[in-house]
């Protein structure tokens, strides 16, 4: 009985994951990166020349491997102070997105897990919940905030560079995939980015912006170190 519910979950997931690839695939409104002047494009990673994107790989070399992914199958740590994980399928891991303007990442999320404050620069984003209860929220230029609590099976959109995040709100576990119209959308996340930069920003200009006292940002910044945050983590190679 454990065997076939497996299958079912997983053939469950996989349909879900088609037709959310689709979606986003096939609608050229979505596009974000250059269109593709070639068929194919497989990422040559191992390249030491630096363009907008990857060098193709000769086709040659190209093997019907280069355009199967298997790596959102299993289920992505939690086990971090935000409480989320990421099985990412952007093109440094799945080579054949080279220049098909699309990523499809899993996300995890522990009872509680959130995704932090954080914005795409280089793509919009649509959401689709698999299972569990998801707070989603983004925040316009003009300060306005959307946000609802997302169910199984309805789907979201983020628009592209507006800061956004997410809260698991139910009881249990959430799943959701993250898809986005560009092979390498981009992560800033805000709180690193604020209180974890290299070299760090001042703590004057900080306490400036938040109204606070220095020591206030000092105690903040101690929150995040290495071990601390996800600044060497989940998202840093998005």
């Amino acid at each position: 009985m454990a065997a076939k519910f497996g299958i079912k979950t997983t053939s469950s997931f996989f349909l879900v994951l088609c037709l959310t690839v689709i979606m986003f695939f096939t609608l050229s409104c979505f596009a974000a990166d250059p269109d593709p002047l070639q068929d194919i494009c497989v990422a040559d990673l191992n390249s030491t020349i630096k363009i907008n994107g990857y060098p193709c790989k000769p086709e040659s070399e190209v093997t019907s491997d280069d355009f199967f992914y298997s790596g959102l199958v299993e289920e992505s740590s939690t086990d971090n102070p935000e409480g989320f994980g990421r099985r990412p399928g952007d093109v440094k891991y799945f080579p054949g997105l080279n220049t098909q303007g699309l990523t499809v990442n899993r996300i995890d999320l522990a009872p509680g897990g959130i995704i932090p404050l954080h914005v795409h620069p280089r793509a919009s984003e649509s959401n689709f919940v698999i299972k569990g209860l998801v707070l989603f929220g983004f925040i316009t230029t003009d300060d306005i905030l959307y946000a609802k609590v997302m169910k199984p099976r309805e789907l979201s959109i983020i628009p592209r560079g507006l800061v956004h995040f997410a809260v698991n709100v139910g009881k249990g576990k959430a799943d959701l995939l993250a898809v986005f119209n560009s092979q390498l959308p981009g992560f800033a996340n805000i709180p690193t980015n604020l209180f974890n930069s290299t070299p760090t920003i001042a703590d004057y200009i900080l306490a400036k912006n938040f109204r606070v006292d220095e020591k206030v940002i000092a105690i903040i910044k101690s929150k995040f170190g290495p071990n601390n945050s996800l600044s060497t983590g989940t998202w840093k190679d998005i």
